[in-house]
């Protein structure tokens, strides 16, 4: 219900969300021209913490001034988004370094974990990462989290399989850098520290 109508909403994120749109949770809406499919677009939902971003269509712009900030360790001097590596499209070139980016949402335990649901493209993603690396670039799993936690960590049983990719690419040299991205009061989106790998995540098996 918005204002006390009923109202279709588009929310631009394929996870589960079950923690986050829970009944009568406050959220940010931003209404749809005329002649679209639904009413409103989901951007962020008030959680105990405050305001956390859910709509996946700004990570990318978001990330982008993480890395022209030194992210990734250094501060690239080209920056290219929608990058096709073989048959693949990865989400960042930053000089030579190939990187993907995933946004999280999922806390649990004081863990910020991804995915919160079966994901077989990005499984693919990490598989191109370690072609990346293994044909001489540098790769990176660049990670935004929306939600504040102590470290991060791949889901333990949501998805299997993207689990072992990513211990496979760690292993591989693939590197992994995080960051927080926080919505103010005054809604706006704020670069909010880094993101650190929980310790022994690195060890594959």
């Amino acid at each position: 219900m918005v204002e006390g109508q009923e109202a279709s909403i588009h929310i631009a994120d394929t996870g589960r969300l079950e923690e986050i749109l829970t009944p009568h949770r406050e959220l940010l809406l931003l209404q749809n021209r005329a002649g679209l499919k639904t009413d409103y677009t989901l951007i962020a939902a008030k959680m105990e913490e405050g305001w956390v971003l859910v709509n996946s269509r700004l990570h990318s712009s978001i990330a982008q001034k993480a890395i022209e900030g030194g992210i990734l360790g250094f501060m690239p001097q080209k920056i290219q988004k929608e990058v096709t590596f073989g048959k693949s499209r990865l989400d960042f070139k930053a000089d030579d370094a190939y990187i993907e980016l995933k946004g999280c949402s999922l806390v649990e335990k004081n863990l910020c974990l991804f995915p919160n649901a079966p994901t077989t493209r990005g499984a693919k993603h990490i598989q191109d990462l370690i072609k990346a690396k293994e044909a001489g670039f540098d790769a990176y799993i660049l990670i935004m989290a929306v939600r504040k936690c102590g470290c991060f960590a791949p889901h333990p049983s949501r998805d299997m399989a993207f689990k072992a990719l990513f211990a496979e690419a760690l292993a591989k040299g693939v590197q992994f850098r995080g960051f927080f991205a926080t919505i103010t009061s005054e809604f706006e989106v704020l670069f909010d520290g880094t993101l650190q790998l929980c310790r022994g995540v690195a060890q594959p098996g």
